[in-house]
């Protein structure tokens, strides 16, 4: 008869998106772990599940533990379980995955079992994405999960991130792109209001291509079922003042 766990340890794993105004780049939370296992590795913010909260609670209550901010429901999306038994080489870890769509950019200091915190770009170009920090850049991989975890038990892939989340971070990027045209959550990361330009930079940076082939014409015809006026304009430098739009669908 196999070994059975009763009892795996569950952590809640949150992939943390916002928006840098200055670069006008998409940026990810990344923290430098303290403590083993993958210590001094880059990371995802995670924390144990708590004997008396849900995994939704969890996710928000771990946006005030490192950030310090409060945050509603209306910011967080489950992303997915990731359960396999190669996830770590120790105890039975299960994660359960979230999003947050945190429209600001505050500043950041380590907490408790992190050396380090920054707030990193995505760059992409097509089906290539990866995480430029000054001190690495990683790579995220485009493969099945269950390639990703035999490359990792096998040795043919060496971890650039703690646990599999180089793994969770494209499953994010892809849950985004797939719902680019029906659903844009991302575009949170603005704000409740924003100007086509920058959330033509936002699809610009997941579909992996230049801004300057999204025409602002066709991109708001295409995407009128989604994105109204809400009447205001904002003024950015010398030029004419760009409407402001906010999501229909919200």
């Amino acid at each position: 008869m196999s070994e059975i766990i009763s009892r795996p340890i569950v952590t809640v794993t949150n992939v943390i998106w916002s928006y840098d105004f200055t670069s006008e780049k998409v940026v990810l939370l990344l923290t430098k772990k303290a403590d083993e296992p993958f210590k001094n590795f880059w990371s995802l913010p995670e924390t144990f599940l708590r004997a008396t909260e849900d995994a939704d609670t969890a996710a928000l209550r771990l946006i005030s533990d490192k950030i310090g901010i409060q945050l509603d429901n209306y910011h967080t999306e489950q992303l997915a379980t990731f359960s396999s038994v190669n996830r770590t080489s120790t105890d039975r870890q299960l994660a359960l995955a979230y999003m947050t769509f945190l429209p600001n950019l505050p500043t950041l200091t380590a907490g408790v079992g992190a050396t380090d915190v920054a707030w990193v770009p995505m760059n992409s170009t097509d089906t290539i994405f990866t995480l430029n920090h000054p001190d690495f850049v990683v790579t995220l991989p485009d493969m099945p999960s269950d390639l990703f975890y035999q490359d990792r038990t096998t040795g043919n892939r060496q971890p650039q991130l703690a646990f599999d989340h180089e793994l969770v971070i494209r499953t994010a990027i892809t849950r985004v792109r797939n719902k680019l045209d029906y659903a844009p959550s991302i575009l949170r990361i603005l704000g409740p209001t924003f100007t086509l330009k920058n959330a033509r930079k936002i699809y610009a940076n997941f579909l992996g291509v230049s801004e300057l082939t999204i025409d602002n014409s066709n991109f708001r015809k295409t995407h009128d079922h989604l994105f109204s006026e809400t009447g205001h304009v904002t003024v950015v430098g010398k030029g004419r003042p760009a409407k402001l739009y906010e999501l229909k669908y919200i």
